[in-house]
């Protein structure tokens, strides 16, 4: 985001960014990109199921992702992902993987699922790829030794 050097609140920030996705639109588009990993079509009861959402606020979402082109309804109503939705999706599932990869190894844990869905929104592009290769390095050391905080 380019600014003037000046702060922003959260929703500054938001605003100032040329996104198309929200961050609802990207935990939505990342849901339907992994379900269609396992299966060849997406319904709105699977996507709602999945995220724990009931299928109105999921089809709401969905056509928020149509009318942006990142996806198409199809006959029976299966969601079809687009080239634009499958490239959004590929870097979504990526960022995902990375932030939990480096989140796993830092905290020497198996799981950081719900850090990495409050966090994911709000790294670019330059901070996923250094993260990946900051990850590598770490692995490759294999003298990380993390810290455990007393709660």
């Amino acid at each position: 985001m380019e600014s003037s050097g000046g702060f922003y609140t959260l929703k500054g920030y938001s605003r100032n960014e040329n996104e198309k996705l929200t961050s609802s639109m990207e935990d939505y588009l990342e849901m339907i990109c992994r379900l269609l990993q396992g299966n060849e079509v997406v319904r709105i009861s699977e996507l709602a199921g999945s995220l724990h959402v009931k299928p109105p606020s999921a089809s709401k979402m969905v056509n928020n992702l149509k009318d942006a082109g990142y996806i198409e309804f199809k006959k029976y109503g299966y969601i079809v992902v687009t080239e634009k939705g499958q490239e959004a999706g590929r870097y979504l599932l990526h960022r995902h993987k990375v932030l939990h990869d480096f989140l796993c190894l830092l905290n020497h844990s198996e799981n950081e699922l719900e850090q990495v869905e409050k966090i994911e929104h709000f790294i670019d592009k330059t901070t996923v790829d250094n993260l990946e290769l900051l990850t590598e390095k770490m692995r490759e050391a294999s003298v990380f030794r993390p810290r455990s905080h007393p709660d």
